[in-house]
């Protein structure tokens, strides 16, 4: 039940007005919360409801990227057409869309048949979607990584001045200060990294850039038939397929306390699809030694982006470095396979 309602504050900025869903010519049965969307029953099967945060800009690119896949890879989500043939109705000053619904199951990062389907999906999405380069400014970060990081780097030690001028003033604080000078030579060793690596000869190679989806989390992944399908596409964007492979190793080793053997099952089964050379490699090593969870959380806790309770920054931060030693291991690991 938390699971459906945890979004709560984003569920109660929908309008459900029964003209919205007239715009899509849908006669609606029942309507359930689901995270931050809704589960619409209706006269023509079950669909999401959604309610677009971006601009039109994005969202259309997002609707040209899916359409670019569907042509070789059709396990991705599809948008309802409105009456007026649009894949966005406006309703009280609010973008809505309207999607199919992928009948099937969450993908489980801990079930190993379920990671190898996923990987095969990721694979084969990649493939799909090469030569995908529409270059939307907010969604082009070809060659950005470096810069990134760099950008990053510099909001930690900004966060690390304001945790010292309150010093002794919170958990939250003295757990980040015990940690953050470790995490800042991780972030240094990232860039050296990836400025060793062939990064930005990478990015010539339209070989290797696809149109990632950039948030693979569990239930984004719904699997059917042993298959997977990709849904939410909400953060894509156009980058070499290494940054996407990196997202999803991340978050799955995260659960298994960064174990190497599921590290090379994804390297093995993306591979038998879409071959990652050694250049690849290095690169993919760069990226995954940036300390993302950290950095995440401690931005989002000291820009206050994220409206969450101090127990529960507390808790989170906890936990992303609770298991830093097996994240050092799994590098050294990963190192060994260049």
């Amino acid at each position: 039940m938390r699971e459906v309602y945890r979004n709560v504050n984003d569920l109660v900025k929908y309008d459900l007005d029964i003209e919205l869903f007239n715009r899509f010519d849908l006669e609606v049965y029942d309507i359930y919360p689901l995270r931050s969307i809704f589960i619409v029953s209706t006269s023509k099967g079950d669909k999401i409801l959604k309610k677009v945060d971006y601009g039109k800009e994005d969202l259309l690119f997002i609707h040209e990227g899916l359409s670019y896949i569907r042509d070789k890879f059709n396990r991705v989500m599809n948008f309802v057409r409105t009456v007026d043939g649009n894949i966005y109705a406006l309703w009280q000053d609010e973008m809505y869309c309207m999607i199919d619904i992928i009948e099937g199951r969450e993908s489980d990062y801990s079930n190993p048949l379920d990671l190898i389907a996923m990987t095969k999906g990721l694979a084969e999405l990649h493939v799909a979607s090469t030569g995908f380069d529409r270059h939307l400014k907010s969604r082009f970060k070809l060659g950005q990584m470096i810069n990134k990081f760099y950008r990053c780097l510099k909001e930690i030690e900004v966060f690390k001045n304001i945790a010292e001028i309150n010093e002794g003033e919170g958990e939250f604080n003295e757990i980040f200060l015990c940690r953050v000078e470790h995490y800042i030579e991780e972030v240094k060793k990232s860039i050296n990294l990836l400025e060793a690596s062939p990064y930005y000869k990478l990015c010539e190679d339209k070989n290797k850039i696809a149109l990632c989806h950039h948030d693979l989390a569990y239930h984004n992944i719904i699997l059917k038939n042993n298959e997977a399908y990709f849904i939410d596409f909400d953060y894509s964007i156009v980058d070499l397929k290494v940054h996407d492979i990196c997202n999803f190793m991340n978050k799955v080793l995260k659960s298994s306390a960064y174990d190497i053997e599921q590290g090379k099952i994804i390297l093995k089964e993306y591979g038998q699809i879409n071959e990652i050379d050694s250049r690849e490699m290095a690169v993919l090593y760069g990226v995954l030694t940036f300390p993302q969870d950290f950095y995440s959380i401690s931005r989002d806790y000291y820009t206050r982006r994220k409206d969450w309770t101090e127990e529960s920054f507390i808790n989170k931060l906890k936990k992303k470095t609770e298991i830093e030693e097996f994240r050092i291991e799994f590098l050294k690991e990963f190192e060994g396979l260049l």
